[in-house]
C-alpha cells in the first residue's frame, strides 16, 4: 500500500488507501455506512455495520468475504485495523443498506476510480486540480508555485526514506515532526495549534517563507542522508536533526535582518477560527 488519503464526500471524511501494484482504491467500510445512514456518530456507524456484517454472512453473501482489513488512522490518531473494500465490493454492499444516499455515493465512488485512472495516465491532471483548488481559495500564484516545488522536494525525500528502510506510516511522521521541529522550534502539532487548524493540511495553510523554509530543511535533509546513505530510522533521525539545524540557522539570521518572525499563527481560515501566537 503506498499512498493513504482522505476523499469527502458531503460532509463525511472516507479513509481510503490506494494499492499501487492492484492499481486498487480500498475504502473504510464504516465511513462508508455512515454516508449510507446518515450517521454523524462513527461508533454507531460501526454497530450497524457490525449488525449487517452478521446478517450477510449468515445469508452466504460473498460481499463481506471479499471485505479486507487494514490499518487506517482512527480517532484518536492511532493507526486501527477496519474493514475496507474496493468499489466493486462496496457497489453490491450499498445495495444491502436502503438509503437516498446510495445512487449519489455510487457515482462518487465512480468519479474517485475514473480520476485516478486519469491522474495515472497523465500525472499533470492531479497538479491541476491542485492549482484550481488553491487558486478558488484565494492563494495567489507566487504561493502556489511555492507550495508545488514544496511538494516536489517533500516527494524526493519521502522517496528517499522508502528505498532506505523506513516503511511505517508513524515513522514517516516522527521523521517529519524531529525536521519541523528543528527548523520552527515547534511541533507540527503545536504549528497547527498556533494557526487554529484542527483537520486542515498545516502546508496548505504556511505562509510563503514557511513553505521556503520546510522545503530548506527537507531538502538539506535529503542531501545529508544521501551523503552518507543514511538507513534505518536511528540514521535518517540524525540527517533530519542536520537538516533541520541548517534551516533553523537561516530563519534567524532571516529573523534578525528583518525583525520578523518567520513562523507565524497566520493561516487562511476565517479570522474567527485563528488563535494568536503567544508572546515571547
Amino acid at each position: 500500500m503506498k499512498e493513504n488519503s482522505l476523499a469527502v464526500f458531503e460532509d463525511y471524511k472516507i479513509r481510503r488507501v490506494y494499492d499501487e501494484e492492484s492499481e486498487t482504491w480500498y475504502f473504510s467500510v464504516v465511513d462508508i455506512i455512515q454516508v449510507l445512514i446518515q450517521q454523524p456518530d462513527y461508533q454507531a456507524a460501526r454497530n450497524y455495520w457490525k449488525v449487517l456484517k452478521n446478517r450477510l454472512n449468515k445469508e452466504g453473501s460473498e460481499t463481506v468475504t471479499k471485505c479486507n482489513r487494514l490499518k487506517m488512522v482512527a480517532e484518536d490518531g492511532k493507526m486501527r485495523f477496519t474493514d475496507v473494500a474496493d468499489p466493486e465490493t462496496l457497489l453490491r454492499l450499498i445495495q444491502s443498506v436502503p438509503s437516498p444516499k446510495a445512487e449519489p455515493i455510487k457515482l462518487w465512488l465512480a468519479k474517485v476510480g475514473y480520476e485516478r485512472l486519469q491522474d495515472m495516465s497523465d500525472p499533470a491532471r492531479s497538479l491541476d486540480r491542485a492549482r484550481e483548488y488553491w487558486q478558488q481559495h484565494g492563494r495567489s500564484e507566487k504561493w502556489i508555485q511555492q507550495r508545488m516545488m514544496g511538494q516536489e522536494t517533500r516527494n524526493k525525500l519521502t522517496d528517499y526514506w522508502q528505498d532506505h528502510e523506513i516503511t511505517k506510516e508513524e515513522e514517516y511522521a516522527i521523521l517529519t515532526n524531529i525536521i519541523h521541529q528543528e527548523w520552527t522550534g515547534v511541533s507540527v502539532k503545536k504549528h497547527k495549534e498556533l494557526k487554529g487548524l484542527k483537520n486542515q493540511n498545516l502546508r496548505d495553510h504556511m505562509s510563503e517563507a514557511e513553505l521556503i523554509f520546510t522545503a530548506l530543511a527537507e531538502l538539506s535533509t535529503r542531501q545529508i542522508a544521501e551523503s552518507v546513505n543514511a538507513t534505518g530510522m536511528d540514521e535518517n533521525k540524525e540527517a533530519g536533526e542536520k537538516g533541520g539545524g541548517i534551516a533553523r540557522k537561516a530563519r534567524r539570521e532571516l529573523e534578525a535582518k528583518t525583525g520578523r518572525k518567520v513562523v507565524t499563527g497566520e493561516s487562511f481560515l476565517p479570522p474567527s477560527s485563528k488563535k494568536e501566537l503567544p508572546k515571547k
